[in-house]
């Protein structure tokens, strides 16, 4: 099922929510890996509109959902490279932080500083300098990056999103519903999670 935020930004594209063996997806997790819900954001860190989201909304949405164990919030990559050149590179550099258990830090300092980077000719040593100051190890950053795995783990979220039918970044995989476009406040989202999370509870307390 599709739906969008009638208040949401012209989004910038997008995946869908394969279940993986092994949980691949945990460095850049946050919340119980049980919890009732999990939403996959598929997002493009160049995408304004989710730099926008991630530094204005998610807060509040992580304290009141993850936080409280209700929601598992998965990232999942989906750089636009044809209107963002710098996309994949900061992606990279998210993946190999992911390695270092520094994901989310990097994740946050590539949104928050994005317009540091986002219009450089040749973004590597920037980007690189942000993760280092969120807490990675430089040397093994470095090395991350020129070995490529973490490329191919991004071209493999991209292909997927493909696939997926998403059209807008930043878009949501929640539970069986794909919603596209990012709120300008929580409120579109916590109406979204209050449903799903009511009728998976349900669901479990009674099942068929």
């Amino acid at each position: 099922m599709r739906l969008a935020f009638p208040l949401g930004l012209a989004g910038c594209v997008v995946i869908l929510a394969a279940a993986q063996a092994n949980d691949p997806l945990a460095q850049r997790s946050k919340g119980r890996p049980d919890a009732p819900v999990t939403v996959y954001e598929m997002a493009d860190f160049q995408c304004p509109a989710c730099r926008l989201f991630a530094v204005t909304v998610l807060p509040t949405l992580e304290r009141e959902y993850v936080e409280t164990g209700k929601v598992r919030w998965v990232s999942i990559n989906l750089p636009l490279t044809s209107i963002h050149p710098n996309a994949m590179a900061a992606a990279e550099v998210a993946m190999c932080a992911s390695r270092q258990g520094r994901f989310w830090p990097v994740h946050d300092a590539l949104y928050q500083r994005q317009d540091d980077w986002a219009k450089l000719a040749q973004p590597r040593a920037t980007l690189i300098a942000l993760a280092q100051r969120a807490g990675t190890d430089k040397a093994k950053l470095v090395a991350c990056l020129n070995e490529g795995g973490a490329r191919q783990e991004v071209e493999l979220d991209a292909q997927r999103a493909a696939r997926s039918g998403a059209h807008a970044t930043p878009s949501f995989y929640i539970e069986g519903y794909l919603l596209e476009g990012a709120p300008y406040t929580p409120d579109p989202m916590r109406r979204v999670l209050d449903s799903v999370y009511t009728a998976r509870t349900a669901s479990r307390h009674n099942p068929k």
